[in-house]
């Protein structure tokens, strides 16, 4: 099949979305995103919902019984949203069979079934463009650019988990960041879990470290405690350059000891000197194409004590006030949902997480999840699944997930 069998106008939308994201991006008002376009939000989600509606058989259905059509929308907040659940049962997408080159499964759930999000070439040109902008702006700083720094990725190969999401993100990181394939330290193992080799990974910190270049780490969780709590290796702390950087993401699901986000990151510092505010904590899922991130504000007061300054060799040795909650970038909107009534919780409350992303273009652009959060100005903080929900993540990771077309680990 060619790409003149896809919908030619939703084909257009999709190839005119960088433009559309350029406009988003290039704003100088920085965060917080209500100081973004709403009415460009509010166009573009229109216009992708219509979209959605017509070619994405599902989804059209999923509205069609709720009463929902394009014509009848006034807000964005009115397109109905598809719970994450439901991409284990239905096929949400835009691109016909036959034109699915590429497919990211959910982490599986304890039934065993994953979810998928379906792309081809221009929809995962879309999702690279998403993830790198928010990458950039959530990790790095104006003192440290990618080409000056070191790549490590607590991660296998992509060739060992074709359909993870994280691995595709992380791999779309090192492309653009021109490092190597030897970036990526994890492996999967017989038994079809990922795991690392510690004293490999030690040894390359130690090299950089001693070469004075800063390194940029992406894990999961449970592989960050699986490193840190390595048997018989020399507990001396290394000193991570300044500019250097941790991404941590997904649980532990029972993979390795459980530690609070608090926890581990003065474990982080403790053995690698890795400031708190150095180590960002992502937010993601394969049903999505925007990710989130908790990155640490000083300037605005109330929050965390952490030690020292937002980076090393940036100034103060002393305690400094942080706020940290997870953001989107400025084309996604969220809303925190009383689970009892839908209605949206005052700042302050506790709900289900709802996302509306407009890089989400081949699936559905509004998605429920089952995270239990808690709404603050312009973000969120997370408190874990809901009550009664199906644990998923980036720890969940089995056997049959491990084997190219019997699923694989949820990803962002």
């Amino acid at each position: 099949m060619s790409l003149l069998e896809l919908p030619t106008d939703w084909m257009e939308f999709v190839r005119a979305w960088p433009e559309c994201w350029s406009r988003f991006a290039t704003r100088p008002d920085g965060w917080p995103v209500e100081a973004w376009d709403e009415g460009l939000f509010r166009q573009q989600a229109f216009r992708l919902f219509e979209l959605q509606f017509r070619y994405n058989a599902p989804y059209r259905r999923w509205c069609e019984a709720r009463g929902v059509h394009p014509d009848r929308v006034r807000d964005w907040r009115e397109i109905p949203a598809v719970p994450t659940a439901a991409f284990a049962e239905f096929e949400f997408t835009c691109l016909p069979p036959g034109m699915r080159p590429a497919v990211f499964h959910s982490s599986g759930t304890t039934r065993g079934r994953p979810g998928r999000h379906f792309h081809n070439a221009e929809t995962l040109a879309v999702y690279e463009t998403a993830l790198w902008w928010g990458f950039v702006r959530a990790l790095w700083t104006d003192r440290v650019g990618p080409e000056a720094m070191a790549l490590l990725i607590l991660m296998p190969l992509p060739t060992q988990a074709p359909h993870s999401s994280l691995v595709y993100m992380c791999e779309t990181v090192r492309r653009r960041m021109g490092q190597p394939p030897e970036a990526f330290a994890g492996r999967v193992d017989s038994n079809g879990a990922w795991d690392l080799e510690p004293a490999h990974v030690w040894s390359r910190l130690r090299h950089w470290s001693a070469q004075g270049r800063p390194v940029m780490i992406l894990a999961t969780a449970f592989m960050l405690v699986r490193l840190l709590d390595a048997p018989g290796l020399d507990p001396a702390r290394l000193a991570l350059p300044p500019g250097s950087r941790l991404m941590e993401t997904g649980g532990y699901k029972g993979r390795t000891r459980e530690l609070s986000p608090g926890e581990l990151r003065r474990l982080l510092e403790e053995r690698l000197g890795l400031p708190a505010a150095a180590v960002i904590s992502e937010y993601g899922m394969c049903e999505l194409s925007s990710q989130a991130y908790d990155g640490a504000w000083p300037r605005e007061g109330l929050g965390v004590t952490v030690s020292g300054g937002a980076d090393r060799g940036q100034g103060g040795s002393g305690p400094v006030r942080i706020r940290r909650r997870f953001r989107f970038p400025p084309w996604v909107r969220i809303q925190v949902l009383d689970p009892e009534t839908g209605a949206e919780v005052p700042e302050g409350g506790l709900g289900l997480l709802q996302v509306t992303d407009l890089a989400n273009v081949g699936s559905v652009l509004a998605i429920r999840t089952d995270d239990l959060v808690e709404k603050v100005r312009d973000g969120f903080r997370f408190h874990g699944r809901a009550a009664g929900a199906e644990p998923k993540g980036c720890s969940l990771w089995t056997a049959d997930r491990a084997v190219p077309g019997k699923g694989t680990l949820q990803g962002p």
